[in-house]
């Protein structure tokens, strides 16, 4: 048996980077699971290479009206939820997020998608979860939330300003979902994962902004991490499988950190 086995998973933003390496590890251990993806292209080449019980459906993290649709979907295809990872977000929409030069609108853009969306995914989630009974009448009850963070979440971001704040955000959120499920008896976790310096499309964003030469930045991004090395996506994949198990029972409203060690310095 895989360790999420027979287990109902929904991935946001599964499309591409930790997204996609979280629904791949979910699937191989045995989880069915929905790729929730706002790019239609990317999010149906991941479940038609996962094959199997995957499926994938068009998601805006920003509309209420569409996790609506997307736990409905979900309901309707399986019967219940048990696992969600609410790992879509964006980094930026201008080269920069200094203070003095964040606008409103590139403030808004980011926290509409990653503070607005996870918010909209707890909800929704838990309604989702709690409504698969509890034990005690007979149904599987429970389930787990894991939210994407950030070491971003951890420390001051002056260049990351806005990711930084919603990042942040989804830390405080995470642990307040957390205890209010915790205090209701409704048996479902929420946990956040704070990945570092991440081989990904968005790890290359980062060392783009406001800068022209990425490969000097990520040189020098490298010699700052303990470990001597980027993370790959599937290393943080791992951790979000491993709150979302069975192993994680008595764990949460925790941040897990993937950074190589950074943060410890």
């Amino acid at each position: 048996m895989g360790r999420v086995d027979g287990k109902i998973a929904i991935v946001t933003g599964g499309g591409t980077g930790i997204g996609r390496a979280a629904a791949a590890r979910l699937a191989e251990e045995g989880a069915k699971v929905t790729i929730a993806e706002f790019n239609a292209e990317s999010g149906q080449a991941v479940a038609e290479a996962l094959g199997g019980d995957a499926v994938f459906v068009r998601h805006d993290v920003r509309e209420e009206a569409s996790w609506q649709a997307l736990m409905e979907a979900v309901a309707s295809h399986h019967g219940r939820l048990d696992i969600l990872v609410n790992n879509a977000g964006i980094l930026a929409t201008e080269s920069d997020q200094t203070l003095g030069q964040t606008e409103m609108e590139q403030w808004r853009a980011v926290q509409t998608v990653n503070v607005e969306g996870v918010f909209l995914g707890c909800k929704y989630g838990v309604a989702a979860m709690t409504a698969n009974g509890g034990r005690e009448k007979g149904g599987l009850g429970g389930g787990a939330i894991v939210n994407m963070s950030s070491i971003a979440g951890l420390v001051g971001t002056p260049h990351l300003l806005a990711y930084g704040a919603s990042k942040g955000a989804v830390r405080q959120m995470t642990k307040s979902v957390a205890i209010d499920c915790a205090r209701k008896g409704l048996g479902i976790r929420c946990n956040s994962v704070h990945p570092g310096v991440i081989h990904t499309d968005m790890g290359d964003q980062v060392m783009a902004l406001g800068n022209n030469d990425a490969a000097a930045k990520w040189a020098e991004r490298l010699v700052q991490i303990p470990m001597g090395e980027a993370g790959q996506a599937v290393d943080v994949a791992n951790c979000i499988l491993f709150l979302a198990s069975d192993e994680a029972r008595h764990v949460t409203g925790t941040e897990l950190v993937v950074d190589g060690g950074i943060t410890a310095i």
